[in-house]
């Protein structure tokens, strides 16, 4: 079963444009948008299990000017 995760990501000051077009180009992927609010960038992550969507998550993490990510895996409701 396909996982889908929504990755919130802070960036440090001035790294958000950066950061942006190197998280869009990690496998897994599928798109990453910067945002106001709390967080800098908001990453949507499709992957094929769980296991895959903890490895691209700690892809992201390697990327340069992130301060702190918070994952949300989505779930379905009957």
């Amino acid at each position: 079963m396909a996982v889908k995760a929504y990755v919130l990501i802070e960036a440090e000051v001035g790294k958000t444009g950066e950061l942006l077009e190197a998280v869009r180009k990690l496998a897994g992927v599928r798109s990453a948008d910067s945002v106001t609010g709390p967080y800098d960038v908001v990453a949507v992550v499709e992957v094929a299990d769980l296991d895959a969507t903890g490895s691209v998550v700690k892809q992201i993490h390697s990327v340069p000017g992130i301060c702190k990510t918070t994952t949300c895996v989505g779930v379905k409701y009957s």
